[in-house]
């Protein structure tokens, strides 16, 4: 990370520190006070400025999972899926959405010009408790603003927005997740904001997921991320065109606390 940006994160986090600890208003950029979290950051900055994503990957934990080194066998599936069409994770864990917000004010989109942003959040802000009126309120402006911020920072991109998956370490937040994808349908128009829900295909009527599609009941497993691939690769040919031989996008990053897997022995 270059000085000015590094002093800059610095203050920010400062400011951060010394604030309440509620969270802010889903609409209001808010960057993550730990030190992992900030590496991270400066890694997917760096990631950006790299050149050659045309398929930005954005989001949180079930985001990062699928494209990061530490995730090996999610990461060999997400390079099967996404190969030539030049695609990014930009996703880290444990992001709400003021915080996916933050990262997008200070330079992991900047200068990118993908031609499809996949966005996929809420889940950290919907949490474990059902929300009241109020509550879904807010969520639904942090997702709003997300759209506005994305369409503000790549206007040339067509974005995707992912429905809210079911999760079913708390199923009471169910009508929840069911509410705010209603908002998000709302947010598309059908040609420059598209929406895509596969969560009929995760789970039955009821939100409980289907055996094989979750590794925790929050987190997909690899059979969840074909759910998802398969619903994403008819938009994808569509704005992008069928994968190319050839990839040019930047190498995968993962999460900067993790050990490397251990080299096998001679």
């Amino acid at each position: 990370m270059r000085p000015l940006l590094h002093l800059s994160v610095s203050l920010t986090l400062a400011l951060s520190l010394a604030a309440p600890t509620a969270h802010a208003a889903a609409d209001l950029p808010a960057p993550r006070s730990d030190a992992n979290s900030l590496r991270a950051h400066e890694q997917l900055v760096a990631k950006a400025k790299t050149g050659g994503i045309d398929l930005y990957f954005l989001g949180d934990s079930i985001t990062r999972r699928w494209g990061a080194t530490d995730y090996p066998a999610f990461l060999a599936h997400w390079k099967k899926t996404f190969h030539g069409w030049n695609a990014a994770n930009f996703g880290w864990g444990a992001d709400r959405i003021e915080n996916i917000l933050w990262r997008l004010d200070h330079g992991e989109l900047d200068g990118v010009h993908p031609k499809v942003i996949v966005l996929l959040a809420g889940t950290n802000n919907v949490g474990s408790e059902p929300a009241d009126d109020a509550r879904l309120a807010d969520i639904s402006r942090g997702l709003t603003a997300l759209v506005a911020r994305c369409r503000e920072k790549a206007p040339g991109a067509t974005l995707i927005l992912t429905a809210i998956f079911p999760r079913n370490d708390h199923p009471a937040v169910l009508p929840t997740i069911n509410r705010l994808n209603a908002h998000l349908a709302q947010l598309a128009d059908g040609k420059k904001i598209r929406f895509l829900n596969v969560n009929a295909r995760l789970a039955d009527p009821d939100g409980k997921l289907f055996d094989g599609m979750t590794v925790d009941r929050l987190h997909p497993s690899l059979q969840g991320y074909q759910v998802w691939a398969d619903g994403l690769t008819p938009l994808l040919t569509e704005l992008l065109g069928p994968p190319a031989a050839t990839d040019h996008a930047p190498p995968p990053t993962g999460d900067p606390s993790a050990k490397p897997a251990p080299r096998p022995t001679p």
